[in-house]
């Protein structure tokens, strides 16, 4: 067809169009919702993948991260009497300073490694209170878990060795214990001891649970302070006291953070970490590796598995238009059977109707896809706005701060460019395929039958 013949089939097909506006419009609705669904599905998958993986990447692509895990209490892990529930039963699980020494000396690969020693603990400042988690630490924590200091200084080789009482303290515990005052150069409490405020953390989002041993962890609660000093202030044995019964446990390391100095490297080196901690602690595991770049190659299979599934359900309302496409094109041709016998009579030829039904089933799909773009666009203002009636009239305050209520606030839709033409050709495609039956079935018309009709 030349390009006086499509610009003037084109207009041909806008004209009859119009002559029924309301149906026309009820049946691209079809194709509109389709394109809108395929986009703004893609673009939430897309978001929720984006934030799964920068959670994963805040562990680091070149870190290990080896854990200590609470064993069952039968595998022998448990040391103290059994003979009386008077008496305290301590259990004594996971990692050691000796583990970390062995790691560190043995294994060349690795170019950096962070201990680390949480225990939870009320937090004092004059009437204030907050139950924090105290964390013993090495300087190099705050480069290896992205940290950023809104005022003061991070804990230093210095205050290790030193054994100072010194803290840092994160931004929710400074709001809390001081809501009028600087924190800088105050004395906060910790069980016995009083410990001076050298620094305060920026806000930070929460880490979501990584695995099935890597709790998530609200780093805005943390109170840092040097390792050494827990070790000797609070000690590696923690009492927890509960209605009739007392129990203790004795950990030493919670976590060792290691870093690798390439890439190709990591996987490797975790290996040889797990054959390390195999060997010193024999059959119990009370020890786990968790390596992020692993998590990171699993986020992403998992991203584009969660695009296919989805894109194939948004997929299915534009089938479902096309089938309201063919529908109306079939009654169309049922209305201008006379002027199809006409057109034939005065010498049309077949490929000639079908090319007129065609090119109104086309311009029909093309116009609704189209508008189906554009609002595939505004699918993250929309989202926003949705955001914002759930977190106002449906989720409960104290439901916010749940993992469901901070996945959606904190989830961002990323509208995938590529989601764009390739909507919007699968919309012309629907309309090309459902359109070829009723224009089929409009040439083969019997001409002479076609003049009869009334």
């Amino acid at each position: 067809m030349s390009p006086t013949g499509l610009i003037r089939a084109i207009r041909l097909a806008f004209k009859s169009l119009l002559l029924h506006k309301l149906r026309s419009g009820l049946t691209m609705l079809g194709i509109v919702f389709g394109v809108f669904s395929v986009i703004a599905m893609l673009a939430i998958g897309e978001g929720a993948s984006a934030q799964a993986q920068q959670q994963v990447l805040a562990l680091g692509a070149t870190n290990i991260i080896v854990l200590s895990v609470k064993p069952p209490e039968d595998t022998g892990a448990a040391s103290g009497s059994s003979g009386s529930r008077s008496r305290t039963r301590m259990l004594q699980y996971g990692l050691l300073r000796s583990d970390y020494k062995l790691l560190v000396d043995t294994i060349p690969t690795i170019n950096g490694a962070v201990p680390m020693r949480e225990v939870p603990s009320e937090t004092r400042y004059l009437a204030q209170t907050i139950n924090a988690r105290i964390v013993g630490c090495t300087p190099e924590y705050l480069e290896m878990n992205h940290l950023e200091l809104q005022r003061g200084r991070f804990i230093s080789d210095q205050d290790q060795e030193q054994l100072s009482n010194v803290c840092v303290i994160g931004a929710e515990t400074a709001s809390i214990l001081f809501p009028f005052d600087n924190p800088i150069d105050q004395a906060i409490q910790i069980k016995n001891y009083r410990y001076r405020v050298i620094g305060v953390t920026r806000q930070r989002t929460a880490s979501a649970a990584v695995g099935g041993s890597m709790s998530g962890q609200d780093f805005n609660k943390d109170v840092y302070i040097p390792l050494k000093t827990l070790q000797v202030r609070i000690g590696d044995a923690v009492a927890n006291a509960t209605a009739g019964s007392f129990s203790a446990e004795k950990v030493e390391l919670n976590q060792i953070t290691l870093r690798v100095r390439d890439v190709e490297d990591v996987l490797p080196t975790a290996e040889v970490v797990k054959e390390s901690l195999e060997r010193t602690h024999g059959r119990v595991k009370d020890w786990d590796v968790i390596v992020p770049l692993e998590l990171l190659k699993q986020a992403d299979q998992i991203r584009q598995i969660f695009n296919i599934v989805l894109g194939s359900i948004a997929a299915i309302s534009l089938v479902v238009g096309g089938i309201g496409i063919m529908n109306i094109m079939l009654a169309t041709v049922t209305e201008r059977t006379r002027e199809i016998g006409i057109r034939r009579a005065l010498g049309a030829r077949r490929q000639d109707i079908i090319s007129q039904f065609l090119t109104e089933t086309i311009v029909l799909s093309g116009a609704g896809g189209l508008i189906g773009v554009l609002l595939g666009l505004s699918t993250p203002f929309a989202f926003k706005g949705i955001q914002w009636v759930v977190e106002n009239f449906v989720l409960d305050p104290s439901a916010q701060t749940s993992p469901l209520g901070q996945m959606l606030t904190d989830m961002h839709p990323q509208i995938a460019m590529w989601s764009l033409p390739v909507a919007f050709g699968i919309s012309v495609g629907i309309g090309v395929v459902f359109g070829i039956y009723p224009a089929r079935s409009a040439a083969y018309m019997d001409p002479i039958e076609a003049l009869r009709h009334e």
